[in-house]
Formats: C-alpha cells, structure tokens, sequence
C-alpha cells in the first residue's frame, strides 16, 4: 500500500498537477494585487470618490456589496486574457516544434529498407 502511494504521489501528472495549483495560486496573488493595488487607484479611483467610498469593497447598493464581486470580475477577466494569451503562445511554440521537428525528419539519413531498394532498383536497371 505505501508502495502505491508512492507511485501514485510521484506520477509526473500528480507532480504538474501540484506545480500547476501552486503557480495558479502565485498567479492569483500577483492578479490580486494588480487589480487592487494598480487598476483600481488609477483608473477607478474618479469613479470611487463620486460613489462616495474610498475602496471598491465599499460599492454597495440596498446593502447589496457588490464591490468585492467587481474586483472578483476584474480578476477573472484578466486572468483569462492573460491565459488566453499564454495558451495561445504555447500553441504556436509547439506547432512550430513539431513543424522542425517533421523537417529535421525529412531531411535525416535514408533507412536501411530505403538504401536496400534503392539498391535492388539500381540492380534490376543493370
């Protein structure tokens, strides 16, 4: 059993996955902090003082707090952008990795079976 769990700890897909949360996780933090520490004073901060709060956690209508829901949004469409376009990054190295990777094969030394039949074809012509 400790056998197993060790396998099963140690797979790389449980490895990146653990990788991946934590990344996901510093990624947050670093969005997190844009948006409240960059984004909001900037560019929301004209809009803050007419509402009459100081931070966007403040917003609310009706006793409806829909500020922290607002940076929430800011955060998710940033990261998706941001996403978006690492994903799409990746997909270009890697189409392009494969694209050298056909013409490295192309332009490899002949196999065995094609040198033979070139020289089987060569001795038939004579």
């Amino acid at each position: 059993m400790i056998k197993e769990l060790r396998d099963f700890l140690f797979k790389a897909n449980v490895l990146d996955l653990a990788v991946a949360v934590i990344v996901g996780a510093a990624f947050n933090a670093i969005i997190t902090s844009f948006v409240e520490d960059v984004i909001t004073p900037l560019f929301l901060t004209p809009a803050l003082k007419a509402a009459g709060v100081e931070q966007i956690t403040e917003l609310s209508w009706n006793g409806v707090a829909y500020g922290s829901f607002l940076s929430a949004v800011l955060n998710f469409l940033i990261v998706g952008t941001t996403l978006f376009f690492i994903v799409k990054a990746a997909n270009v190295a890697t189409s392009l990795g494969k694209q050298n990777q056909e013409d490295a094969e192309e332009d490899a030394a002949p196999t065995q079976e094609e040198l033979l039949t070139e020289i089987r074809d060569l001795l038939k012509e004579k």
